[in-house]
């Protein structure tokens, strides 16, 4: 079995700072400087050339771990000007998708570009995300969050409004995280390929009634609408227990597939 080598941390790239769990620093390395934190500076010359995952003092010699970037390290750190989609929405949003390397994929509700991120990270390397969004300078917003995951190419940006009309056709997916997703069901038949599918995120259950409602009109079939909650668990010997505060109900994801026209 090949191994592949380790990756070191080369100056212009991201590394993520470990203090704790809830101490952390997404951060751009840059030769001859240094990051500074409440536990002293770190010098990014002693990290370059140096393996991810290698221990790194401060001045005030306190351990920090450097860690390559997870995609929800850029999504997380990046992109808190708007509510951003959780990780276990995402998750589940590109389960119910069905993307992957190489689809094609509508998207509206850029905002900052979280889900976008996401979206982008599953398609490449041939694959690509046409997202749209109405207000101008969260495409701004989410261009260079794109750039700093490395993800401009696979993601064209596309100032519109999504719910007059969707340019592309033969899609694998349309995927909707904004207020009206309703008055986009009607134009994602013929944007969407044959037994396509599409995925709506709405944080109230009447956003989705009329949802359904609108991909049953639209002929869609295998409608589904869940909702995901996630608790993290203390861990420790004699005092394992359920934490007591949790990430309940961020929204209902809505998915469904396209269908030919009843003859009926």
């Amino acid at each position: 079995m090949t191994t592949l080598p380790a990756q070191k941390i080369m100056e212009g790239k991201y590394v993520l700072l470990y203090l704790s769990r809830r101490k952390t620093y997404l951060v751009k390395v840059e030769k001859g400087t240094t990051f500074h934190t409440h536990k002293g500076f770190v010098k990014f010359d002693d990290m370059i050339g140096k393996e991810y995952g290698c221990r790194v003092p401060s001045n005030l010699g306190i351990e920090f771990t450097a860690l390559e970037p997870l995609l929800r390290d850029y999504i997380f750190k990046s992109m808190r000007k708007t509510q951003i989609t959780y990780p276990k929405d995402t998750a589940l949003i590109v389960m119910f998708s069905g993307i992957g390397p190489g689809s094609r994929v509508v998207e509206a509700g850029t905002g900052t570009g979280a889900l976008t991120t996401a979206l982008a990270h599953y398609v490449k390397p041939e694959g690509r995300i046409y997202s749209y969004d109405v207000r101008e300078e969260f495409l701004r917003t989410a261009e260079k969050n794109l750039k700093r995951a490395g993800l401009t190419d696979f993601v064209e940006l596309k100032n519109k409004d999504v719910t007059i009309g969707i340019d592309e056709s033969n899609m694998d997916a349309v995927i909707l995280d904004l207020a009206t997703p309703w008055l986009v069901v009607p134009h994602a038949p013929s944007a969407l390929k044959s037994s396509g599918t599409l995925v709506s995120f709405s944080p109230t259950i009447d956003q989705v009634v009329k949802t359904v409602e609108a991909l049953k009109e639209n002929s869609f079939v295998d409608i589904e609408t869940i909702e995901c909650l996630m608790r993290r668990m203390q861990t420790e010997r004699g005092k394992t227990r359920p934490q007591t505060l949790m990430t309940g109900h961020t929204g209902y994801i809505t998915s469904a597939r396209k269908a030919a026209k009843s003859k009926a």
